[in-house]
């Protein structure tokens, strides 16, 4: 058996979050550095809130080539960067950051790994009816790259944060033509929207181990044919996903946002395709090791 051990030529990325035990990026990273034959190296580096400029500001000392960004940076970060994609930008989360000779520049692979996650199941979001759960930063990135695409947004959250659902859908509506709706999360709301809806996304916790016996709609309100993303990815199988399956809707698990988004941030890095299959082997093989 051959045994790799980084060099002085070993070129390092990584991803900053706190917590960040949990992260799976390592293992689809690195399998992936291995699988293309590159003298790269993945790590996760845990930062708190108050030292985001300084771990951002060390990638040119240290001369890391790119960092993901996780919660609760994704916002925090783009003050410390010099450039932002106007993706980003638009999205005002970044959670991909390139090193490019010194110069810091900000990416959002949420938005379009959400969308490749679908599209490499066949489904275009297009003129469709989407359904989203939640308004924190992933259902940010999410609905802004759907609103792009073309589709008609209705965006749900708990009357306690309604605030926050109704300043998203005001922000997408700012920058999309798309017709964007805030409503209270609550069944009666749910079961007038999803009745003729196209596509459910998840983009809330709920779900999430270890609290896996929750979900955020009622299986009642699935219906066969419809669409049901979780980017929940642990456990691999949600009991959204379960029931969902359970209706006949089709299904979408975490996991495929997590390959597709890393995906592109490693093509940004190593200017090379990435091996999505093996990424997505080695993650789900890391998921179900730990359910066991």
């Amino acid at each position: 058996m051959t045994f790799w051990s980084p060099s002085g030529r070993t070129v390092v990325c990584g991803i900053i979050g706190d917590p960040i035990e949990h992260t799976l990026s390592p293992v689809m990273h690195n399998a992936a550095f291995r699988d293309k034959g590159i003298d790269y190296l993945y790590l996760p580096f845990r930062v708190k809130s108050e030292r985001v400029g300084e771990a951002v500001v060390g990638m040119k000392a240290l001369n890391i080539k790119g960092l993901n960004v996780t919660i609760p940076h994704k916002v925090t970060v783009m003050k410390y960067l010099d450039k932002i994609d106007s993706v980003a930008e638009k999205i005002g989360a970044v959670n991909t950051i390139v090193n490019g000779n010194d110069v810091l520049t900000g990416y959002n692979t949420d938005a379009s790994g959400f969308l490749q996650a679908l599209l490499d199941r066949g489904i275009d979001p297009a003129g469709k009816k989407v359904v989203i759960l939640g308004a924190g930063g992933a259902s940010r990135a999410i609905s802004f790259i759907l609103a792009e695409r073309g589709a008609y947004l209705t965006i749900f959250n708990r009357a306690v944060n309604f605030k926050r659902v109704k300043d998203l859908a005001d922000r997408i509506s700012q920058i999309s033509t798309s017709e964007i709706q805030a409503l209270e999360l609550n069944r009666e709301n749910l079961e007038r929207v999803l009745d003729d809806a196209d596509i459910l996304v998840n983009a809330t916790s709920v779900g999430m181990s270890p609290d896996i016996n929750e979900t955020p709609v009622a299986y009642g309100l699935l219906k066969s044919g419809l669409v049901v993303f979780d980017i929940i990815y642990n456990p691999v199988k949600t009991r959204l996903i379960k029931e969902a399956e359970m209706a006949g809707a089709i299904t979408i698990n975490g996991i495929d946002m997590l390959v597709w988004q890393g995906a592109l941030a490693f093509e940004k890095w190593t200017e090379q395709k990435a091996p999505v299959n093996l990424m997505k082997i080695e993650v789900t093989k890391a998921l179900e090791g730990n359910e066991k």
